[in-house]
């Protein structure tokens, strides 16, 4: 198989734009949490979308996995799934008289985890090696899954009914969780009125890039230059999760890994071949606020994990901006 020429960080850039251009043709007016979705993504992770019903979430997986042009699956969380509902299971093939591995829906580029809080822990901690491990054990033997694998999750905010929380090993798996939020007026009319124009209720997304344009484009984000003084604030910030006053657990080196990862990530979307503070700004909240555990006696008062990342933001001294010698856009 011949390898193509590495891309380079003005291709990855304009790839990275075409796709969200794609995508923006189904999702309306959500260009900001697009853009970090994609940046989890492009940054060889997973992303978790938690919202209310009905605002975009689902359509929005599908509609990266068109313009990514990878494989997609979607596993509906429900209280009865299973492990092997998710991974496969040995099947008897009564034809040969022998077991044969029926693979499940985590074998796909991307997985849409639909509702993944409606299912009950057993099944959620199955994602867990799938995700970091990008590989199954069924019956003793391990699978690998497919390059790339990202898994794009779907939840309720946990005061729905029949939810069960997501264990926080889960939750850090997730290098960001997002959410849509309402649409304006003039957005939720630009909906309706696609929708009366489209004739149908389906949508379909053009394919932008392939799988291996997309691991090209995450080749890039790798080379994306960090400047010790910005990964110097980037740890600051999580260390000053763990010891702030409303803080029961802080972020963990995870989550700096995170945040550093994802920026670089975001740095190729915006045009750079090198990390800035405002990119770490940018993806604090998403990146660390569900890997903050506030103390149980603050719940009352409404304590939250973003407003401990919001706090430290403010209190965090930030770097002044440097461009690297020799870095180019």
């Amino acid at each position: 198989m011949s390898h193509p020429s590495p891309m380079s960080s003005a291709e990855a850039t304009a790839a990275a734009h075409a796709v969200l251009d794609a995508v923006e043709t189904a999702v309306v007016g959500k260009r900001e949490s697009l853009e970090l979705v994609l940046t989890g993504i492009l940054a060889g992770g997973h992303v978790l979308l938690e919202d209310l019903p009905g605002l975009g979430k689902t359509l929005a997986a599908r509609s990266f996995a068109q313009a990514l042009g990878l494989e997609f699956t979607r596993a509906q969380f429900t209280p009865d799934l299973l492990p092997a509902d998710l991974t496969g299971a040995e099947v008897f093939d009564q034809r040969n008289g022998e077991f044969v591995f029926r693979p499940g829906p985590v074998f796909t580029g991307l997985l849409l985890a639909d509702e993944i809080n409606r299912t009950p822990p057993k099944t959620q901690s199955a994602l867990l090696e799938a995700m970091q491990e990008r590989q199954v054990s069924v019956e003793g033997t391990t699978r690998p899954l497919p390059d790339p694998f990202h898994v794009l999750a779907t939840a309720n905010p946990v005061e729905h009914e029949g939810t069960y929380p997501l264990p926080e090993a889960q939750l850090d798996r997730f290098l960001l969780r997002l959410s849509f939020g309402y649409p304006t007026a003039e957005q939720e009319w630009e909906v309706v009125s696609r929708r009366l124009d489209r004739r149908r209720e389906e949508q379909t997304v053009r394919e932008v890039l392939d799988a291996e344009t997309l691991r090209g484009v995450q080749q890039v984000v790798e080379d994306v230059h960090v400047d010790d003084a910005v990964g110097h604030y980037a740890v600051e910030l999580v260390a000053a999760t763990r010891v702030h006053q409303n803080s029961l657990v802080g972020a963990s080196p995870r989550g700096t890994l995170a945040l550093i990862t994802c920026a670089r990530a975001l740095a190729v979307i915006r045009g750079r071949s090198y990390v800035i503070p405002e990119d770490i700004k940018a993806l604090a909240h998403p990146a660390l606020d569900h890997r903050v555990t506030v103390k149980p006696e603050l719940w009352l008062q409404n304590a939250t994990g973003a407003g401990v990342v919001e706090s430290v933001l403010s209190q965090t001294p930030v770097p002044a901006a440097v461009e690297p010698t020799g870095a180019s856009a």
